[in-house]
């Protein structure tokens, strides 16, 4: 008897192929743009295989909820994921945080710990802002990823692991490894797979959908009817470059619902803001640092995000720490040192704008501040 031919589903990539359709088994980012369609392609491939995975892009941009689609496309879903903000861990208690540690290990270490990657046994430990790991961190994290084990601090017997990275940076993380503050070997074990979130700017499109979603969300939140904007108001939006991407727009709509008796004064706010020499500079800055040039032959062009470059502001300055320097001091001066406002204007997390005073300016005296309002959902 002849053996009939193979079924398309019985060869290994055609099986990959049918699992890397998971689109279906997990929610869709927000967005109907080119490039938020290229992403979710890329998630839905990466997901079907256990490898590690980069993520890179601006600060708001969503890279934590990728993360979390590859983990709900892939067969790892059921099992944990457990994120670890690599810029949060304490100096002193780092190792313990990440591998584990054993009972009076050290002082105050009452009971043993079993540390994050085993608490992900299974499932997927996401290391974010990971350019912030100390470098003395860094080998041993090497040395789990070669041999998928990790040691607890005052252990000498290691536990066998499994669990898939994914790693995020908004940091250029070679120039980082030529600076000397990122191990190149690390950097090439963490960069198996790259994906980039493009920032809110390149995907205009898709913000009058993200008003809609985040203006849906607060509504339920705080009990009140639904903000819809009329088109000359979405118009707005849609050229405002948002310097602080998703979670910037998320924070403007709720500020929308808090303070809904003079919503065009937060507004205005928000929108005059790209006028002001510190929001140019850090969009600048951004736009040098992570959006490449558009090519356009032998020459390379850089198009304006938001109105005619005759229009525009000049840069003060082109070095761009200088540039960092800047707009963090013209923050603090503008709160009157209160870092949370500061962090809200620059578009950062409090943590990076703690990072951001001691480094820009570690004379300026800061109030500390956290905000009082609920924190916005992530970004879909």
């Amino acid at each position: 008897m002849e053996a009939s031919p193979a079924s398309p589903l019985t060869t290994p990539f055609a099986r990959a192929r049918s699992a890397g359709r998971a689109e279906k088994r997990w929610p869709r980012l927000q967005g109907e743009s080119e490039a938020v369609r290229r992403l979710e392609e890329n998630i839905a491939r990466v997901a079907t295989f256990d490898c590690s995975v980069l993520i890179t892009g601006e600060t708001g941009c969503g890279k934590e909820e990728v993360a979390r689609a590859i983990h709900a496309a892939g067969p790892r879903n059921d099992k944990p994921f457990v994120a670890i903000n690599c810029g949060g861990l304490v100096a002193d208690l780092a190792e313990s945080q990440l591998f584990g540690h054993e009972k009076g290990a050290f002082t105050g270490a009452f009971g043993s710990s079993r540390g994050a990657f085993r608490a992900a046994e299974g499932g997927i430990i996401f290391l974010d802002e990971i350019g912030e790991l100390p470098l003395d961190l860094q080998p041993k994290l090497l040395r789990v990823l070669q041999r998928w084990e990790v040691t607890p601090v005052g252990s000498t017997e290691a536990h066998a692991i499994d669990v898939q990275v994914v790693a995020a940076t908004n940091r250029d993380l070679e120039s980082d490894v030529a600076s000397g503050s990122f191990r190149e070997d690390l950097l090439y074990r963490l960069n198996t797979i790259h994906l980039t979130v493009p920032p809110l700017r390149a995907r205009k499109e898709d913000i009058p959908r993200f008003v809609e979603h985040f203006s849906a969300h607060f509504a339920r939140e705080y009990g009140r009817q639904q903000w819809v904007p009329d088109g000359r108001m979405l118009d707005r939006f849609a050229r405002h470059s948002w310097p602080g991407n998703v979670r910037q727009l998320a924070q403007t709509i709720q500020r929308v619902y808090v303070f809904e008796d003079r919503v065009d004064a937060v507004l205005a706010e928000v929108f005059d803001a790209s006028a002001s020499p510190t929001a140019r500079a850090v969009g600048a800055a951004a736009d040098a640092n992570l959006a490449p040039p558009i090519e356009t032959g032998a020459t390379e062009q850089l198009v304006p995000v938001d109105e005619p470059a005759a229009t525009e502001l000049r840069v003060p300055v082109f070095n761009l720490e200088e540039l960092r320097r800047l707009a963090v001091r013209q923050a603090m001066e503008l709160t009157q040192g209160h870092r949370g406002q500061a962090a809200t204007l620059l578009g950062v997390s409090l943590n990076t704008m703690t990072r951001l005073v001691a480094e820009a300016c570690p004379d300026v005296q800061s109030k500390s501040g956290r905000r009082r309002t609920p924190p916005p959902p992530h970004p879909r």
